[in-house]
């Protein structure tokens, strides 16, 4: 399974970008899928995440701001992020545990996509 993440850019502070990232692979379920960010000089830290029922959870530095949404259909996650600031200038990774059924049997895994970057200028 692999995971391609698109739509960040350069945008001022307040402005706002989505996110998108698509699954692919032969034969898959996609369980949670989740956002992290890594800025320069600190660790990766977890954004935001939807279950597969699409239970949510935030980061308390985004909470009101940042929205996770899925398309189970189409093994699509986004991230679409409001009233951006400086501060939210990172890498953006993309991140899903599947379940791989493409060899016959049932493998469990998970798979991090290639990131995007978004820059927030003030």
């Amino acid at each position: 399974v692999q995971l391609q993440a698109s739509g960040g850019g350069l945008v001022q502070a307040g402005g706002s970008l989505r996110l998108s990232c698509a699954a692919s692979g032969r034969r898959f379920t996609i369980n949670d899928m989740n956002w992290h960010r890594q800025s320069p000089g600190k660790q990766r830290e977890l954004v935001a995440g939807v279950t597969s029922g699409g239970i949510t959870k935030y980061a308390d530095s985004v909470k009101g701001r940042f929205t996770i949404s899925r398309d189970n259909a189409k093994n699509m996650v986004y991230l679409q992020m409001n009233s951006l600031k400086p501060e939210d200038t990172a890498v953006y990774y993309c991140e899903a545990d599947y379940w791989d059924y493409s060899d016959g049997g049932v493998v469990a895994g998970r798979t991090w996509g290639q990131g995007t970057q978004v820059t927030v200028s003030s």
